[in-house]
This record gives C-alpha cells, structure tokens and sequence, in this order.
C-alpha cells in the first residue's frame, strides 16, 4: 500500500471510538467506504465483526484498531504513522459461515457468521439437538444448553470459553462444541473438515424452543439449522507485522 491511501474511518458508538475518529479524520482525511483503499475500524470486536459484514461486498481490506475492550480481531490504537502501519501490515483471509435456519412458522432466514453459528436454549428446559453431518446422522439426541460451529478465527471466542479447541488460522477445520451437554455426558465436541456440511435439527422445537445465532444475528424458534463453509465469501483483515491472527492464536495457547 502506498502513502497516498485513501481511508474511510468508520467507528462504533462508544465515546472514545468517536474521539478518535474525529482526530484521525482531522490527520489523514475521511474517504468514503466505497472510494476507499482501506477501511479504518475504531471500536471493538463486536463493531470490527459488523464492519467486516457490511463492507464485505465492497472487497476492501480492514484495519481494526482498538477502542474497546479486548479488541482479539484489532490493532493497538495509535494516531501516530498510520500511513506506515499500514504499508507494512500483513493480511489474513478468512471465509465465513452461511447459516441457514428454518423456524417454526416456515420462514427461512440466511445469514453469514466469521465466528461462529450457535444454537442455544431460549426456555427453562434443555435444548435436544440432532445432529447430521454431509447428510449422515453423527448424534441421534444431544441434550445441552446448545452447541456451536465456529471458523479458526472464532475458536478463541465463545468455542474458547466453551473449552473448545483452538484451531490455527490457515486450518481446513471446523469445531463442533457442545455449551453445557448433559447427555452424553459432558461430550466437548468434534473438529470437521472445512467443507463439511452440518445440520442441527431441533427436537420437539415447541416445548424445547432453541434460538441459533450468527455472529450478532439471532434467529428464535428455530427448528433446523445447516451451515456450510461460505468458500465464495472472502474477508480481508489488517495486522501489524508480528501481531497476525496465526501469532495470536499461538499466544492465546501458551498463557
């Protein structure tokens, strides 16, 4: 990238997120996203996950850089030498996820997820999940409070927290993670191929409503989910040298 950049600073709602946009903009210019070279992110993971959906169709790299909390999917903010930092960064590629789930009432709803699609509870009693793989049955009942598909970008968020696995950044691997299996017993989940196609179908969906979730995207009383790897879906994320996603997943192994 060169030092005549064209950038659009684009920033989520929180004070210091709109602070800093106001001051970047003041330095290097504001561009729009559709003339841009770059988009600029300011905010946190949630606001950089957003970002990443709603430009994606403009094919434009993003640089996150942190005004939020963890900020796993961002840079350390720093007004100064942007243009620098942004010649020497280094580019991750990932492809999404496409849900598709099916609700009681017959609607249909499609959405894409770079972290993870998940299928949780959403009453008192546990959800029970069938659970097919390339049209084959895998699991003829899991009882859980849900279970999730994510991408090896999203293996350190909520599949980390649900003890899932990490997976590294350039892995053909999906991982299946159960949140709370009952039965089987504390069953932790399977890793698949990239190009497999899964589909959770909700037992008794009525007495036992469960809500699947596409990254912020949320779907109620749903009855089948399938998801599949978007491989015609490309994301294009900015690091700072020595700071990409593959050193951080690393990282987040060795703590």
């Amino acid at each position: 990238m060169g030092k005549d950049l064209r950038i659009a600073f684009l920033a989520s709602k929180a004070q210091s997120a709109q602070e800093a946009q106001t001051a970047l903009c003041a330095t290097y210019g504001q561009s729009t996203p559709e003339a841009a070279d770059v988009i600029v992110a300011l905010g946190g993971d949630g606001f950089m996950l957003s970002t990443l959906h709603n430009t994606q169709p403009l094919g434009r790299p993003v640089y996150g850089m942190n005004r939020g909390t963890v900020g796993f999917l961002m840079n350390e903010y720093a007004p100064e030498g942007l243009m620098e930092r942004l010649g020497a960064a280094e580019e991750a590629q990932i492809n999404p996820l496409r849900m598709q789930a099916s609700r009681v009432n017959g609607e249909t709803i499609e959405a894409l997820a770079i972290n993870e699609v998940s299928l949780l509870r959403a009453g008192p009693q546990a959800a029970k999940l069938r659970i097919h793989v390339d049209g084959k049955l895998r699991m003829q009942e899991l009882v859980c409070d849900g279970a999730l598909l994510c991408t090896p970008a999203g293996s350190t968020a909520y599949n980390y927290s649900a003890h899932g696995p990490i997976l590294p950044i350039g892995a053909d691997v999906l991982a299946m993670t159960a949140v709370a299996a009952f039965r089987p017993r504390r069953w932790r989940g399977a890793l698949l191929n990239k190009s497999s196609r899964v589909t959770f179908e909700v037992v008794d969906p009525v007495h036992r409503p469960v809500m699947a979730d596409a990254d912020s995207l949320s779907v109620s009383n749903v009855t089948q989910v399938e998801i599949t790897s978007a491989q015609d879906v490309t994301h294009r994320i900015l690091f700072d040298p020595g700071h990409g996603l593959e050193e951080r997943l690393l990282r987040e192994q060795f703590v």
